[in-house]
């Protein structure tokens, strides 16, 4: 690891102690990932089913190759530390896992996850741990070590049980995770009980349900994310427009365009260098 990476993951472990909770928004392309840094956030995460959605394919269909590459071009765009969604990091056995967030913790990347679920079911808990291990040998090859981020798919998968999940992440824990994580945890009782039962940041994820972020602050949670929801909130403003387009025949989406992104992208893609164009009439051409 370089010493760029090294900075860079040492600033993102830090965040999750310096902040209250850290805000970790998902872009899913260079120019989201711009805006939101042009906004003041501190560090970004990749999200496997916005990127997916940006290169026409569903979710759990990007390679290992073109996940790292994404993840070091948003930190290269940025210069934020960014941890990478590898779902469950593009391989079954420990090994597979452990190359995949070397090549990460190579390229410079702050931080990773590695998920339980197999794209067909949750692995049971002793191979789930062993792969946590895996990565965190991988993560921590190298003094500062990868953030590594362990995700308990129970709860997005249909299988809501707690008692198992608090278990599991318990287990991620003792297997080296630095963050445990646990997507669509229901209600702030439950993120309660999983906080009173794990001593590592806690990633919660923005969800139907989800108390607002005072709340979570209050409760102890670490980080909040977003997941798709940002990349899938743009594409469905885009599908809005198109249609208003083609059925109805008005541009009603052109003022809602006007105020929600030129003037914010005329300033943040300036910050890459780049000089920003006056605002025009052409703008919407």
């Amino acid at each position: 690891m370089g010493s760029d990476g090294a900075d860079s993951s040492r600033r993102f472990l830090a965040l999750h102690t310096s902040e209250r909770p850290l805000l970790l928004p998902n872009p899913w392309d260079l120019g989201s990932a711009r805006l939101l840094s042009w906004l003041g956030f501190k560090a970004l995460a990749t999200t496997s089913g916005g990127f997916a959605a940006s290169l026409g394919r569903l979710d759990g269909n990007v390679r290992r190759e073109e996940a790292i590459a994404h993840a070091v071009a948003v930190a290269e765009a940025t210069g934020l530390p960014v941890s990478a969604d590898f779902e469950r990091c593009f391989a079954d056995d420990p090994a597979g896992v452990g190359q995949t967030v070397g090549l990460a913790r190579e390229a410079g990347i702050a931080g990773c996850s590695v998920e339980d679920w197999s794209g067909h079911d949750i692995y049971d808990l002793d191979m789930a741990t062993e792969r946590v291990a895996a990565a965190a040998a991988a993560a921590h090859a190298g003094p500062p070590h990868l953030v590594l981020t362990a995700r308990a798919e129970n709860h997005a998968h249909g299988r809501h049980d707690l008692d198992d999940t608090i278990t599991r992440l318990q287990a991620y824990q003792q297997a080296g995770a630095d963050v445990l994580f646990a997507p669509r945890l229901r209600g702030i009782e439950q993120v309660r009980a999983v906080l009173r039962s794990i001593d590592r940041p806690l990633n919660v994820l923005v969800w139907s349900g989800v108390p607002p972020i005072a709340e979570l602050a209050d409760a102890g949670v670490s980080r909040v994310s977003v997941g798709s929801s940002f990349a899938f909130a743009a594409y469905g403003t885009l599908l809005e427009a198109a249609r208003e387009l083609r059925d109805v025949g008005t541009y009603s989406y052109l003022e809602r365009a006007r105020v929600g992104y030129y003037e914010g992208a005329n300033e943040a893609f300036a910050q890459s260098g780049e000089e920003p164009d006056p605002p025009t009439h052409k703008e919407t051409q």
